[in-house]
């Protein structure tokens, strides 16, 4: 099993739009891809005070060869949909993970 994760921090004033948009628009379109087998939403609790909230969107795949198909036909699409939409507004890293 593939664990894609992408860990965000939003900033305050976008927050609660920008969890909705996520709930509601953009992970539905990523497991849309049919790559998927399932996604979810965690707020992180562990965090260095700051500003902005944190966010481990969690993204479960069979196998490596379907992340290779979803960074090849849709990643750059459904990342710049995120990016244009709050720009300036968030941070964010991705990781693959294997489970062992």
């Amino acid at each position: 099993m593939i664990l894609y994760n992408v860990t965000i921090n939003i900033a305050p004033e976008v927050h609660d739009e920008w969890l909705l948009w996520m709930k509601t628009v953009h992970i539905p379109e990523v497991l849309g891809t049919g790559l998927f087998t399932e996604g979810k939403i965690m707020r992180v609790l562990t965090t260095e005070a700051g500003e902005g909230h944190t966010y481990s969107i969690q993204y479960l795949l069979d196998n490596i060869a379907q992340y290779r198909e979803y960074e090849q036909r849709f990643a750059k699409q459904l990342q710049q949909a995120h990016t244009e939409r709050y720009r300036d507004k968030f941070v964010a890293f991705r990781s693959l993970l294997e489970s062992v």
